[in-house]
């Protein structure tokens, strides 16, 4: 069923299927070379400034689908192409199963992979899941705003001290992946963002069309609560970052091609230059059942929509993804992409910071670490396609675009900072960091610790010793000055005793704190000579 991360549940009518769902990857690019001695062919300017700025290279998955390649599948018997993606080389069909297999007859198809894993048993031999059920379809001038009712949805992730520095989101581009944004163009709490001309545009990838202003209201609601502003109302996090409208997800249907929906918009993201991608959707179960993941796909290498949001992610861009709702389900765990590796995947809290049973949990199925942060989910306050401000939803779809929108903000704070950085230096800013969760991941974030530790970096000079963050949790980076290679870092409690010493091998050291107690320390660094002392806190 549909994983739209609210509580709205719909029923499926579904009972048989004749018709399969594939994706057929293709051999090569020809003419590869023309694109990259004409970079502005394949990639905006924006797109390449970004690039560029984080040291990122072209490659391969930068250069369009070979169009003739595309013809010729579209020209097969009984095969509709649905969705092509250029990361992946490949174009995602529909037809039986007989008219797939025919497409290997053509000399550029490289393999085909069907969405039926059972079709193809040599690729995946995971067994289906008997326990997942249909689930619910679930969104330096000071600046002081009036938050009203929205302030501690805020306030949580200390995101008010960063717009009272001005870091609003300004000159970031947000893209969000949902399914409708009707009434963004008409109600009041979206005024701001149209006043000030910063919806950029969008696109509707399920009904192929520019009008983006319609579908199911989960987007609006979502976008609300990183742009919509009503003072002493509803306040977002990034009220003046620029953002992109997608319509990935199909409100009436549940199918694969959500997930190529997806990747399609997520490379015209990166194409236009986007910096922050937002989701609040997840997939684990289709109409068809044939399709449905296991938690072992949960291992963010298996399922075409997390393995695309990792390749978003080497592009240079921050995916924050919502978790899921599942959390009081049989099936408790994320869904996907809140698996894929490079997920900034967002769970749920109430207001008092304390765990909303319904937030899926992790770890992955290989282990890592989800979610990564969580937010308030719980009864936030949003707009709906009206205009009316209301807090009576619950879900990860809240919780997702609240963080969203301050990941704008702190990324506007810290502009030479890489996606990988910022993503760092918000997960270390968690109140659980030093001890994750299967429920908190790495706990509520404080964005304007992750701020202070970022420019404690950024700013420090290359003769200093720097030492970050502070606090700090289950460890701490030790940076020597320059011309500096090894040395030692000596912790003392405050009465003098010597607790940890370490030695520096190199002029960036990860120093591991876990065998030390919550408190305050003194701490020593010394090489070739020259020492550096402070206090750090361990919380």
């Amino acid at each position: 069923m549909k994983k739209i991360f609210l509580f709205l549940f719909l029923v499926s009518s579904f009972v048989g299927f004749s018709q399969e769902d594939a994706w057929v990857y293709f051999k090569d690019k020809p003419g590869s070379q023309t694109y990259f001695d004409n970079p502005l062919t394949m990639l905006s300017q924006r797109a390449l400034d970004r690039r560029a700025n984080q040291g990122i290279a072209l490659d391969s998955k930068d250069i369009p689908v070979y169009q003739p390649y595309i013809d010729q599948v579209i020209a097969a018997t009984g095969i509709t192409v649905k969705a092509k993606s250029k990361w992946f080389n490949c174009v995602h069909v529909n037809g039986s199963q007989a008219d797939i297999n025919a497409l290997k007859n053509l000399s550029f198809v490289d393999n085909i992979d069907f969405a039926d894993n059972s079709i193809i048993a040599a690729k995946k031999t995971v067994a289906k899941n008997v326990n997942t059920k249909p689930v619910n379809k679930t969104t330096k001038t000071s600046v002081t705003f009036n938050y009203g009712n929205s302030a501690n949805q805020i306030q949580m992730l200390n995101g008010h001290l960063l717009h009272q520095s001005n870091y609003t989101g300004t000159g970031k581009i947000i893209a969000v992946m949902d399914g409708g944004f009707p009434g963004v163009n008409t109600a009041q709490p979206f005024a701001r963002l149209r006043d000030n001309n910063k919806i950029l545009g969008g696109y509707d990838f399920v009904n192929r069309n520019t009008n983006f202003y319609t579908g199911i209201s989960h987007g609006t609601s979502v976008l609300s609560l990183m742009g919509g502003f009503t003072e002493n109302e509803l306040v977002g996090t990034a009220p003046d970052a620029s953002y992109y409208l997608f319509i990935t997800e199909d409100g009436a249907n549940e199918s694969p091609l959500e997930l190529s929906n997806w990747v399609e918009a997520a490379e015209q993201a990166d194409y236009l230059g986007v910096d922050i991608i937002n989701t609040s959707l997840g997939y684990t179960t289709f109409d068809n059942p044939n399709y449905n993941f296991t938690y072992n796909d949960m291992n963010g290498t298996t399922t075409f929509i997390s393995k695309g949001l990792d390749i978003a992610f080497s592009r240079g861009m921050i995916c924050v993804v919502s978790a899921g709702n599942d959390g009081n389900n049989p099936w408790h765990y994320i869904s996907a992409p809140a698996d894929a590796t490079n997920a900034l995947t967002i769970g749920a809290v109430k207001a008092d910071e304390t765990y909303a049973t319904f937030s899926s949990q992790g770890p992955t199925f290989d282990g890592r670490v989800k979610p990564d942060v969580t937010a308030q989910g719980q009864y936030p306050y949003v707009s709906d396609a009206t205009g009316n401000i209301t807090n009576s939803g619950s879900g990860t779809s809240y919780s997702g675009p609240i963080v969203a929108g301050m990941v704008a903000c702190l990324w506007q704070a810290l502009p030479s900072k890489t996606n990988q950085e910022i993503k760092q230096l918000i997960t270390q800013s968690a109140d659980r960091y030093a001890a994750p969760t299967v429920e908190f991941g790495y706990g509520i974030p404080d964005f304007s610790l992750a701020l202070s530790n970022g420019l404690s970096v950024a700013n420090a000079s290359k003769n200093d010793f720097v030492v970050y963050p502070n606090p700090a949790t289950d460890s701490i980076s030790v940076t020597l000055a320059e011309g500096f290679k090894t040395g030692n870092v000596i912790l003392y409690t405050v009465l003098g005793q010597k607790v940890l010493e370490e030695k520096i091998i190199s002029q960036a050291s990860i120093i591991s704190m876990k065998s030390l107690i919550k408190g305050t320390y003194l701490y020593k660094i010394e090489s070739n000579g020259f020492s550096k002392s402070g206090k750090i806190v361990k919380q």
